[in-house]
């Protein structure tokens, strides 16, 4: 049985990022040395256009499973650390042959990144294949579909020579992009708008409305669960609790119901500007999709939208529900996000919300309310979780401030 002591690690998109790329590598470099921070042992090097993870007789398979949930990765296979001689890289590409656990055909890929080594790629490639050929049986040679590829690079430093290759997450870095508040509401597409959002390099702060007694401390800890998991592809997450029953209440008492959802928006909205002037947070992300529901509407995002200058982020806003499923299910946040505790959105939902409100008529309701005091308290008594994937969940509630 072949045992592999690297992993490498393939790049993909950062590869064009010019002179920014140490940048981003750099990062990737450091998210995945956090995400193996239970691996003690690893250590992860870089190379010219290459990464490795040097596992010191750790297990490779959940190291794997790790590094396919973080952005940046474009690709990763179990690899095997040779000198530059010939003999020995016919040694070991034999064994990593026979080591497969099934196919009758292989290829072979040379790739020749140090050109001091005295063969060239295309006549490795003929060498290689013919000692294959030679020592073993039952293979053939198939270059265009075969059940086997067998990578070799010949760098400055050493030969890696791999078997397979695992997809990865793609995407960029995490903390490569800056960093958005994304409003989590404990349903199905908010945790998907912030895997989205993380995909393209984001960092994320998450923001809660939690209204007892009509929403439950287990709809707070779904939050903090779908936190947890989105951590998974990133960092620490930090997740701001906002107290919102007061304002709630005054909102759907003192404004016509047709356009109370609106109006509970762009309070959300506000505080949300409030949380990212303090935090230092550049964007705000929201898990709307186009038309889905009646505070979804164009119409409803302008007249949301108008109480902030900050961007709002909707990676959502071109998917249908069963597209924001699926991702949910590939991602682990659906079985978390389907628990029937309710958030206050869908507590409080008007019977018949207007799908098309107009901005002067929300500003009239509004200008009759005295919502500025209500709004600052609601600013200032939001509590803070930190969701550390070293804690447990009774821990998460003791960073609350």
């Amino acid at each position: 049985m072949m045992k592999y002591d690297h992993i490498l690690i393939r790049y993909g998109e950062l590869a064009l990022k010019g002179r920014n790329q140490r940048t981003f590598i750099n990062q990737l470099q450091n998210n995945i040395r956090h995400q193996l921070m239970d691996f003690p042992e690893v250590q992860v090097k870089k190379t010219q256009g290459r990464m490795f993870i040097l596992l010191n007789g750790e297990d490779p398979e959940p190291i794997i499973e790790k590094c396919r949930r973080i952005f940046g990765i474009h690709s990763l296979s179990l690899a095997v650390k040779v000198d530059n001689e010939l003999e020995i890289i016919n040694e070991t590409v034999l064994k990593t042959l026979l080591d497969h656990p099934s196919g009758t055909t292989f290829k072979v890929e040379v790739r020749r990144a140090n050109k001091e080594f005295p063969i060239q790629s295309q006549e490795m490639n003929q060498k290689l294949g013919a000692h294959l050929l030679k020592n073993s049986t039952g293979y053939t040679v198939d270059v265009h579909d075969p059940d086997v590829i067998i990578k070799v690079e010949i760098r400055v430093e050493a030969t890696y020579i791999t078997s397979s290759v695992i997809e990865g997450a793609g995407g960029l870095p995490v903390k490569t992009a800056g960093k958005t508040l994304l409003m989590l509401s404990g349903g199905i597409d908010s945790p998907v708008a912030g895997y989205l959002a993380m995909k393209r390099g984001v960092e994320i702060e998450a923001v809660h409305f939690h209204s007892p007694p009509y929403t439950s401390e287990r709809a707070k800890q779904k939050v903090i669960d779908l936190a947890k998991e989105l951590m998974t592809f990133g960092h620490q997450v930090k997740i701001h609790i906002v107290p919102f029953t007061e304002l709630q209440q005054a909102i759907f008492k003192e404004i016509p119901e047709a356009y109370a959802m609106t109006v509970m928006r762009r309070m959300m909205m506000r505080i949300s500007e409030a949380i990212c002037e303090k935090e230092g947070i550049l964007s705000i992300t929201i898990g709307e999709s186009l038309g889905q529901v009646a505070s979804q509407t164009m119409e409803s995002m302008n007249a949301i939208n108008e109480v902030t200058n900050y961007p709002i982020l909707r990676p959502l806003v071109a998917m249908d529900k069963s597209e924001i499923i699926n991702i949910s299910k590939d991602i682990g946040t659906y079985d978390i996000s389907i628990r029937p505790y309710e958030d206050c959105c869908t507590v409080f939902v008007p019977k018949s919300p207007k799908t098309r409100p107009r901005r002067d008529k929300v500003n009239q309701f509004e200008a009759k309310m005295d919502y500025k005091q209500l709004l600052g308290t609601a600013v200032e008594e939001s509590k803070l979780i930190k969701v550390n994937d070293h804690k447990n969940e009774e821990d998460a509630f003791k960073d609350l401030l």
